[in-house]
């Protein structure tokens, strides 16, 4: 099994707006299986991580297709208290248009800097989202999840 990859920076501050927008339904109690609605609601992603096992599976295209942690296994590892989560942080970053402005312009850092300055207008400074992205990649980069083909069973139909 592969490795995933430390995911692009904005995936966490994407995985905090999932959050924030009530995108992540959680199937059982410990939220080992999750639902993650895309950011236009015309996507559901699949979820499933045990990390005392170290295995994920999602089937989001930065996890399945590009090989790193993706924005819906970010946000259930929030959700499962394994990731570190910011609530005020997190809100500032709801109703974020994601796709739009991924596709709008074609780079990450473009995008982090214009959700940067959203949240610095809803009143979080650049440097606490720095400070946040920090600790979660280093927290991301501890935990090695190795990248399952396939869920180990159906639990999303329940």
């Amino acid at each position: 099994m592969p490795t995933l990859r430390l995911p692009p920076r904005i995936k966490v501050l994407e995985a905090l707006g999932a959050i924030a927008d009530g995108r992540v339904e959680c199937v059982n109690d410990k939220c080992v299986f999750a639902r993650v609605a895309s950011s236009e609601g015309d996507r559901v992603y699949r979820v499933y991580v045990d990390v005392e096992k170290g295995v994920a599976y999602s089937d989001d295209n930065g996890t399945r297709l590009r090989g790193y942690v993706g924005y819906p296994l970010i946000a259930v590892l929030m959700l499962q208290g394994v990731l570190p989560f910011d609530e005020r942080l997190s809100e500032a970053l709801k109703g974020v248009p994601w796709r739009r402005l991924n596709e709008k312009y074609k780079r990450y850092a473009i995008v982090e800097d214009v959700v940067k300055r959203i949240a610095s207008e809803r009143g979080v400074k650049p440097e606490e989202i720095e400070r946040f992205l920090h600790r979660v990649m280093e927290k991301l980069r501890s935990l090695r999840l190795k990248r399952l083909e396939s869920p180990p069973l159906d639990a999303w139909s329940g």
